[in-house]
């Protein structure tokens, strides 16, 4: 009996700490379908509208998944992403970037990073989210 205790308590616990999804966008309607993906797919989220706010936020926290659009006001999503790069707390993160800007992305998918192009469909949506779930 003890032992199935443990092993419920371990299960709950799991449910209790789900991952991280950080959204950096400013697009509400891209905000409410990325949301909701990333809590079917069982991740916490947090949403930042604006890269000066998003700038600070990462310096406090560690996502396990940011999904990152490019064209953000005040700070780019472009210098977030050399932010994000730069830190080392960051650096198990998992970041897809998200741009209608397909030559950005273009450029961006030969530096090594996860690219999707603007409409992105829920269902590319919740298939990345269960792809980088961590363990």
């Amino acid at each position: 009996m003890i032992f199935m205790q443990v092993l419920f308590l371990e299960k709950d616990n799991r449910l209790l700490n789900k991952p991280l999804a950080y959204i950096i966008e400013d697009d509400r309607d891209a905000i409410t379908i990325f949301r909701d993906t990333m809590e079917m797919a069982n991740y916490t989220t947090e949403v930042a509208d604006d890269g000066a706010v998003a700038q600070k936020r990462l310096a406090e926290i560690v996502p396990a998944l940011i999904l990152l659009d490019l064209h953000m006001p005040n700070v780019s999503g472009d210098e977030l992403l050399q932010q994000i790069r730069a830190d080392d707390r960051l650096a198990k993160s998992r970041v897809v970037v998200i741009t209608a800007d397909g030559l950005l992305g273009e450029k961006l998918m030969y530096q090594d990073e996860f690219v999707l192009l603007k409409p992105v469909s829920f269902l590319q949506l919740r298939e990345l989210a269960e792809k980088f779930y961590p363990e």
